[in-house]
């Protein structure tokens, strides 16, 4: 009997076919064969490399993203989306709560999991170097809902001691 893998994958041919695994088995997408004709945000660039389109996924959708120095990302949400962000470099800050009141920072190594319909802000931590990640999603729409939160990174206050940051001139 076929574990359910097998048969999900044997969907499409008749019990007498075999699978073209060959064709319709394991893919790998090079680095240099990455897609960046995809959707864009100021700051920071995506490249797919994993979607139906490129290799017929059906749940998924995966690729890379920079995040340029001091570039961050608007108030928002992926709806129904469940996202996880896998760090390579640099050091990137998130920002998520109904007035992005929760903060933390991830680095090389780290993952992220973002749940659905969860407010959130991406920033990139670091003024000089970009931030290199790995994105996956649950889904191929690329879903994302702008919200009117204001930032508290677009105004900080200065009363307040900034956890992630020395003072300019400080070591």
């Amino acid at each position: 009997m076929l574990g359910a893998a097998m048969q999900e994958a044997r969907e499409g041919w008749s019990m007498d076919e075999k699978p073209d695994w060959k064709n319709h088995g394991i893919r790998i997408i090079r680095s240099g064969e990455l897609d960046t004709n995809t959707p864009q945000t100021r700051g920071m660039t995506r490249a797919e490399a994993i979607s139906h389109a490129r290799v017929g996924a059906q749940k998924l959708w995966a690729g890379t993203v920079t995040v340029h120095p001091r570039a961050k990302t608007g108030p928002h949400h992926h709806g129904e989306l469940e996202t996880v962000i896998y760090i390579v470099s640099g050091r990137a800050r998130l920002r998520w709560g109904e007035k992005l009141e929760f903060v933390d920072e991830a680095g090389p190594g780290d993952f992220v999991y973002v749940p659905p319909y969860v407010p959130h802000q991406e920033l990139n931590a670091r003024a000089d170097i970009p931030v290199e990640a790995v994105l996956v999603r649950s889904g191929q729409e690329p879903i994302v809902v702008n919200l009117d939160i204001p930032s508290p990174e677009d105004e900080p206050d200065p009363s307040e001691p900034d956890p992630f940051h020395s003072a300019p001139g400080s070591s």
